[in-house]
């Protein structure tokens, strides 16, 4: 039977879902929209709550008049099918290489990091106090499918509690991430911490460190996304130590 009434109870818990995160963290589950991204999940293993596709588009779901299915849809431009996944946060941080986010209230950044991370293979990525939902509309359809790859957990209480050796990436403060030489690695994993562009890292953050370090650029600042992406570049570029 298909789906014709905007009121359908299915459909109102999925607008909820899209448009509150409250609710996404009370119910522990979000939606991911576009044929892409439920490829990706379906590539991942992940198993959908509810499929939703649009009427006569020959796409495998519970069928929603397009109309319908447009009026639950995040895209301006409306969806052929999306789905309701589970949530999945890992119990703690995992190296050996490991990414930190504090303070990243940007949904885009925060999908475009998780994209970064799978690209350099990261293990985890973790997201502190003041970062966007990782399971928001935006930051799923950012993260191009990241978000079911790469693992994603809280902060701990304590930044000593990351894996390995914390790196604190602050603009102009500290030597080159080039040279310190880093390489993570079962042994010795490595943990890059990273702030927002306008606040940085929380100073409580940035003085658990280990060490603190720069990417060197000509400008004042990049946006974390930017950021993280060359950080993990650059730490793919290290070559493992005998």
């Amino acid at each position: 039977m298909t789906i014709t009434s905007p009121h359908n109870d299915k459909l109102k818990a999925i607008r909820k879902l899209t448009q509150r995160r409250r609710e996404r963290e009370r119910a522990g589950r979000f939606v991911a929209e576009g044929e892409d991204l439920l490829a990706a999940a379906d590539a991942a293993g992940w198993r959908p709550v509810h499929r939703l596709a649009a009427a006569g588009s020959g796409l495998e779901g519970d069928q929603v008049t397009p109309e319908v299915l447009a009026s639950v849809s995040g895209l301006g431009s409306g969806t052929r099918a999306l789905a309701v996944y589970e949530e999945r946060w890992a119990p703690a941080p995992a190296g050996p290489l490991c990414l930190a986010l504090y303070g990243v209230g940007d949904p885009g950044n925060v999908g475009a990091v998780l994209r970064s991370a799978q690209a350099f293979g990261a293990a985890s990525v973790v997201l502190g106090p003041g970062c966007a939902d990782p399971f928001g509309p935006k930051a799923v359809r950012a993260s191009m499918g990241a978000v079911f790859t790469v693992a994603l957990a809280h902060a701990p209480a304590q930044p000593s509690l990351l894996p390995g050796r914390t790196v604190a990436l602050v603009a102009g403060e500290g030597p080159a991430l080039a040279e310190l030489g880093l390489h993570a690695s079962d042994l010795a994993p490595v943990t890059l911490l990273i702030g927002a562009e306008r606040d940085g890292l929380p100073a409580e953050v940035q003085a658990a460190a280990d060490v603190t370090a720069q990417i060197p650029i000509a400008s004042h600042s990049l946006n974390a996304a930017m950021a993280a992406t060359v950080a993990l570049y650059e730490m793919s570029r290290m070559p493992a130590t005998p």
